[in-house]
């Protein structure tokens, strides 16, 4: 999967609202069949889905990376949900209130077989799951190893969002209530893997500019790498508090520098700017700049 800052949702019963979204600039499109769908509109949601997807596949022009949020195992709609979307041009299945191996494995069976239908590549089709729940924080690192389809991870940490439910929690502007089921998850995303993304979650006031890059702001320095969002007017604001400061930038290029000219010398420990660098730090710094990248597309 694509290195992503910014995944925007996009109903999938409105074609007007995804093919704006698919011309905002957003890393990620997720075409949602989940909770912004009424139960009435499920099946015109994913007829359009899959239209949309056939058509993305066929014109051959750069597109974002193509996510659907399916509706959960537990609805009994995902069979119906898979059947329609998985077909070429879809990239990831964004799996809501995953909670256990076998919601992974029913997924991946699901998958499996559609991709066998449209004669597609075996495994192209990825899984993220979304930790909704107790049981998905506690569950998080079991989820997330359940499969090699398995992309990364994306928690819901919306206010008044699936999560802060099922704690009863509360929720503020600091974010001290959800700290430690963000900080789980972002732990145990990196733990199964580094190939895989930690994503968090939408930030549902439209009107908070400053909550929104503060709380993005937060969620970077906890090490996840993007959020999804909700409406295009916040992708702006996303990418500025993801992005790696100019100043880090610098500073970790003159240390990649400085130690790879050391380390021919056969010195593996020296200081830049009066800091300590030896191997440790200098990995640091290329995954800071590797990651820089992200900003510079």
């Amino acid at each position: 999967m694509k290195p992503i800052r910014t995944a925007l949702f996009a109903p999938a019963a409105n074609e007007r609202v995804v093919t704006k979204a698919l011309a905002s600039g957003a890393d990620a499109v997720i075409l949602d069949l989940e909770d912004s769908v009424a139960l009435t509109a499920k099946a015109a949601a994913r007829a359009l889905a899959a239209k949309i997807i056939e058509s993305l596949a066929a014109d051959g022009n750069p597109h974002p990376v193509v996510m659907v949020r399916v509706n959960a195992p537990a609805t009994e709609m995902l069979a119906q949900d898979l059947t329609a979307v998985v077909r070429p041009g879809l990239d990831v299945v964004l799996l809501p209130k995953a909670e256990s191996i076998g919601d992974i494995a029913a997924t991946g069976a699901l998958i499996e077989r559609g991709e066998r239908a449209h004669a597609m590549q075996p495994g192209g089709v990825r899984i993220v799951p979304m930790i909704e729940s107790a049981l998905g924080v506690v569950r998080c690192l079991d989820l997330l190893t359940a499969s090699p389809r398995i992309a990364g991870s994306c928690i819901g940490s919306a206010r008044d969002g699936d999560l802060q439910t099922d704690l009863a929690c509360g929720w503020s502007a600091e974010g001290v209530e959800l700290l430690y089921a963000r900080s789980k998850v972002l732990l145990e995303t990196r733990a199964a893997g580094s190939h895989l993304q930690p994503l968090d979650g939408v930030f549902g006031d439209l009107n908070d500019e400053a909550g929104l890059l503060a709380d993005s702001r937060l969620s970077a320095r906890l090490g996840y790498t993007g959020r999804t969002v909700i409406h295009p007017k916040q992708l702006a604001l996303v990418r500025e508090a993801y992005a790696v400061p100019i100043a880090e930038v610098e500073y970790y290029r003159e240390v990649v520098r400085e130690f790879a000219a050391a380390e021919q010398s056969g010195v593996a420990a020296i200081t830049v700017r009066g800091k300590l660098v030896d191997y440790a730090m200098y990995q640091r710094a290329k995954r800071v700049l590797a990651l820089a990248e992200l900003d510079h597309r």
